[in-house]
């Protein structure tokens, strides 16, 4: 028997799978390992195996009906990536052929009817929905808005705050509230790699030597990636500030967090049909996203989430992000798809099917450059 399971990024692979080796008293690589692009932890004797989903896509192309597997999970599938929506039409088209695979598909914040009816039998019933109440403890909110407007109150999704030192400021200020709270460490989250670097400094230039901060971001390497979930502190260090992208959003628990302080913005994907470039512009997100941050205060105790904007801003979000499918150039997932062998998008069986009139336009772009 083998288990597949896979995760959106990198980081989250590797340390569940070390999590995993760690409870079960093995060295990692033997019984769990991992496998991402450019590491390769995994063996013969591997029978968990994680990774994220774009490498079991590619396993795709070796072994076209995961005969090394016996149980799929999908883990984090609200992300609704491309990669993981191209894996839930293909297992759907794949579990007539392997009634013996398992397929299990966890979230926390998914809509589940929709996945179940996904993957509904021949006669019509949906996949059964098994719900585990995993142990949360109470988390305040607060809301802080920034001065300047905020993202929330703009139709325009490239607008963010004129001046850049409101949500440093915002930051500044929030930590400054919670440090007349209860000792903890501080879980930042940030729409991206400058916006870390920034609040880094602001951070260190007011709080000093007393205050430990730490980034984290996809980039960076698996060495200082490892320092967050470092439980020991130099000596005279108060408090742990870890300044995190969306890779801190599920999937990993940072030891020592108590607090969490939100700016509600992240960079995501999106075609410009004017342009025609994907662009990748700071947004706001959605409440689904919201909630999975301010829950990271909740992990190991009661905890406090500031949001930088209002109640108002937050309630008029949309309840989750889009999927990325009906936020991309279609011309790229066709030609992904030929390249992958997933056959015609049209008959292809996604959670959410993208606009007819988006496929003719790929197509006809494809046709235009030659690539077809």
């Amino acid at each position: 028997e083998r288990i597949g399971h896979t995760q959106p990024r990198r980081i989250a692979a590797r340390s569940i799978a070390e999590r995993i080796s760690d409870e079960l008293g093995t060295e990692l690589g033997t019984v769990v390992g991992y496998q991402v692009r450019f590491d390769d932890r995994s063996s013969r004797e591997t029978r968990v195996k994680l990774m994220t989903d774009g490498v079991l896509l590619a396993e795709l192309n070796r072994d076209r009906e995961l005969l090394r597997y016996d149980t799929i999970i999908l883990d984090e599938a609200h992300e609704r990536s491309l990669t993981i929506d191209f894996l839930l039409g293909y297992l759907k088209q794949l579990l007539p052929r392997r009634p013996d695979l398992k397929v299990i598909v966890t979230s926390a914040t998914i809509d589940p009817e929709s996945f179940a009816r996904h993957f509904a039998d021949a006669d019509g019933d949906p996949a059964p929905i098994v719900e585990v109440s995993g142990r949360t403890y109470p988390v305040e909110i607060r809301y802080r808005p920034l001065v300047a407007e905020s993202l929330g109150d703009s139709d325009d999704p490239d607008d963010v705050p004129s001046d850049d030192r409101d949500y440093l400021d915002g930051i500044v200020d929030a930590l400054g509230e919670l440090g007349r709270e209860a000792p903890g460490d501080v879980l930042v989250f940030l729409s991206g790699e400058n916006e870390i670097r920034d609040a880094e400094d602001a951070i260190r230039g007011r709080f000093g030597a007393e205050t430990e901060v730490v980034p984290l971001y996809g980039r960076l390497s698996a060495a200082d990636q490892h320092r967050v979930f470092e439980t020991k502190r130099s000596p005279g260090i108060r408090r742990r500030v870890v300044l995190a992208t969306n890779v801190a959003e599920t999937s990993l628990t940072v030891p020592g967090i108590k607090y969490v302080i939100d700016a509600g913005t992240a960079r995501i994907s999106r075609y410009s049909v004017r342009a025609k470039v994907q662009r990748l512009p700071i947004e706001a997100i959605s409440q689904a996203s919201a909630n999975q941050r301010s829950g990271r205060a909740g992990r190991t105790s009661d905890g406090i989430a500031i949001r930088l904007y209002s109640e108002d801003d937050f309630e008029k979000r949309p309840a989750f992000t889009d999927p990325e499918i009906l936020r991309t150039n279609l011309a790229a997932v066709i030609l992904q798809m030929i390249s992958i062998g997933l056959g015609d998008i049209a008959a292809f069986p996604f959670l959410q099917p993208p606009d007819s009139r988006g496929i003719q336009d790929g197509m006809d772009l494809l046709l235009e450059l030659g690539a077809l």
